[in-house]
């Protein structure tokens, strides 16, 4: 059975974006930090994420600046098998990318039930929410980023019951974002 595990960043006062959907203060350079990135992207797995995070990372690593930038991080999110969940886009040309527009729960039960890698949903808080309501995900990768935004989104705005979860691991950065790991105790 294949596992499938979540890698978010969160503000201190635990949103993913500002009051205006911006995520751009979860970017800060470190050389620490963007080699664990850059392991992470390496690591192999398939990739899952909504049409919104599908856009703006298929709109950055597959270019030559990226590659130019970052060559090995974008290596790896290129090469990565992809997948998206949309019911709006029509097509998914990045390297490697699959379109699914059915049912969310359902093709992630399916996929987590059959053989292969790993899998990750990196951003896409609206997946993992729904992911994390059926019970489906394995393992959280929360980074907390050292900002405060006074307001924002909520990765878990809307979910039903509780979510018990046990940390399993920390990692503190130079760049003074720590990374939290978790499963579910539920």
């Amino acid at each position: 059975m294949r596992k499938l595990g979540i890698f978010l960043s969160l503000s201190l006062d635990g949103y993913y974006c500002d009051r205006n959907g911006d995520m751009s203060w979860a970017h800060r350079e470190d050389p620490e930090f963007k080699a664990f990135v850059t392991g992470n992207a390496a690591s192999g797995g398939e990739l899952l994420m909504g049409r919104v995070t599908y856009e703006l990372m298929a709109s950055y690593w597959p270019t030559p600046f990226a590659m130019e930038r970052e060559p090995e991080t974008a290596e790896g999110m290129n090469s990565l098998p992809k997948v998206v969940f949309s019911r709006t886009l029509k097509a998914a040309g990045w390297s490697n990318s699959r379109l699914v527009s059915g049912s969310l729960v359902e093709e992630v039960r399916s996929m987590k039930a059959g053989e292969g890698r790993d899998m990750v949903v990196l951003g896409s808080a609206s997946i993992v929410r729904q992911l994390a309501e059926a019970g489906l995900v394995d393992d959280y990768q929360f980074v907390v980023v050292p900002i405060a935004l006074g307001g924002g989104r909520s990765v878990f705005e809307g979910l039903s019951r509780q979510l018990h979860l046990k940390l399993t691991g920390t990692r503190a950065f130079r760049n003074g974002n720590v990374l939290l790991s978790h499963i579910t105790s539920d």
